[in-house]
């Protein structure tokens, strides 16, 4: 039967000696004492030759006990954090202390890719429980951890490469290690910097060799003053053939080799070359030569035509009016109706935007009409007339504005307002509407159609209201 020995007790069932820093809380020493004695160590009033020193981290005791009692004469006298006892109990196992070098704690660094401030301070006490010393600089740190997910890790690694004694690591390393019992670094390997080996051979060619050559090179570039010969990739797409039983010979050496091949040998090449051309007559651009690829069908152009302007961009489907235009709830009652297209007739606004017909792109050889114009005291052209509708339109609009509106009187004939002002104001007057309200809601939308045609409908639902 299989005895479970104590965790704080060695190979001889002596008990593991451990001495707890003066200050620290009685509490936490009363723990430590408990947890120690249950698992089988013995705590001392005096610092052991062998055993534990339970320290805590960062406190100026733990500095003063290190500087009297750490030396590498006391190998076996590890400092370690007094949760160093939990973390043994929650193991199952007494942690060794491996990182360790004569008696000193290996200097480690914690590299700020490893981001994660929980994975930091566990990493770190990992570090602490094992013997290790994580709060070195990155200058006097034997071994740095880093986050191998990280652009810098390798920018680390090609950094310190060189440097003896020096090692970078992942931040899974530690466990790693722990789960060994021992430091285990990751291992060099090898790079071939390129070149032959000192007293290897280089394949040499054969004549079977340059006839296979020549005959590939007559095959696909049958003619030399078409190009190429010295290019890469046609002794790549060589050795590409590597697959077919036929091309096996291909191998016996890289593409580049076939390339200086025949670059150094051009001029004897070329005529081999020749001659096998001589035998099969290629015609230029038959199928499989090098450089030859298929004419792309042909498309038939179409004259690109502009597509014609919206006259004015469709309505919403749903206009909601909620109190007055200057948002006075008091004025006008919610009102909600479906748009549907009014017949503004013509229209009585000066419009500051002429919308013409779809224009299309002349056709190759036909000529754009010239546009008359008015010559002295002739009547003037058709296109220069104005419809006789909108001109006894503009009159009945004018009949309907107010005598006593001197100011509406003077924008519409002051030629320094604006022309936008002045179709803002024809709207106002022709709906009976302050300017203000007029200019709020086209200042919202941007669009001088819609602001007419919302006023028209304001002022038919104002009138219906009155009615009922």
């Amino acid at each position: 039967m299989h005895i479970v020995m104590p965790i704080f007790q060695d190979a001889n069932g002596l008990a593991i000696k451990f001495f707890i820093q003066k200050d620290i809380t009685q509490e936490i020493q009363a723990e430590l004492c408990e947890v120690v004695a249950s698992l089988g160590g013995r705590v001392e009033a005096k610092v052991p030759r062998q055993g534990y020193v339970l320290v805590q981290p960062g406190t100026a005791e733990e500095e003063r006990l290190r500087l009297c009692w750490m030396a590498q004469d006391r190998p076996q006298r590890h400092f370690v954090p007094y949760t160093y006892v939990e973390a043994c109990k929650i193991a199952g196992m007494q942690l060794k202390q491996i990182f360790v070098e004569n008696g000193l704690p290996v200097k480690m660094h914690i590299h700020p890719s490893i981001a994660n401030i929980n994975a930091r301070t566990t990493l770190s006490q990992r570090i602490m429980h094992s013997g290790g010393d994580p709060t070195s600089s990155p200058q006097s740190a034997k071994i740095i951890l880093a986050d191998p997910n990280t652009e810098v890790f390798q920018h680390l690694v090609k950094t310190y490469q060189g440097i003896p004694d020096k090692h970078v690591e992942s931040y899974l390393w530690v466990k790693k290690c722990v789960e060994k019992g021992s430091i285990v670094y990751t291992p060099l390997i090898y790079k071939n910097p390129g070149g032959r080996r000192p007293g290897e051979e280089r394949t040499p060619f054969s004549e079977d060799d340059e006839q296979r050559l020549c005959e590939w090179i007559a095959a696909k570039i049958p003619y030399k003053q078409t190009g190429g010969r010295t290019g890469n990739r046609l002794y790549q797409q060589l050795c590409e053939m590597i697959a077919d039983p036929e091309y096996a010979w291909v191998s016996r050496h890289t593409w580049q080799s076939w390339r200086e091949r025949y670059k150094k040998n051009a001029v004897r090449l070329d005529t081999m070359i020749a001659q096998i051309v001589d035998q099969k007559k290629p015609a230029p651009g038959e199928q499989g030569q090098y450089g030859y690829v298929r004419q792309d069908e042909e498309k038939n152009k179409r004259p690109r035509k502009k597509r014609a302007k919206p006259a004015e961009q469709n309505l919403h489907k749903q206009e909601m009016i909620v109190g007055g235009i200057n948002g006075n709830g008091a004025e006008v009652p919610v009102i909600v109706f479906e748009a549907s297209p009014v017949d503004s007739g013509p229209s009585t606004s000066r419009t500051f935007v002429r919308y013409s017909p779809a224009e299309e792109e002349l056709e190759d050889g036909e000529d754009s009409e010239e546009w008359p114009v008015r010559i002295g005291n002739e009547p003037p052209p058709n296109w220069g007339k104005r419809a006789a509708s909108e001109e006894s339109e503009a009159r009945n609009s004018r009949k309907r504005m107010k005598s006593n509106d001197a100011d509406s009187i003077q924008i519409l004939l002051d030629p320094g307002v604006h022309l936008i002002d002045r179709t803002l104001q024809e709207i106002a007057t022709e709906y009976r509407f302050t300017l203000e309200e007029v200019k709020e809601f086209y200042d919202q939308c941007g669009e001088m159609e819609r602001t007419k045609i919302r006023f028209q409908k304001m002022r038919q639902i104002l009138l219906s209201i009155g009615e009922s």
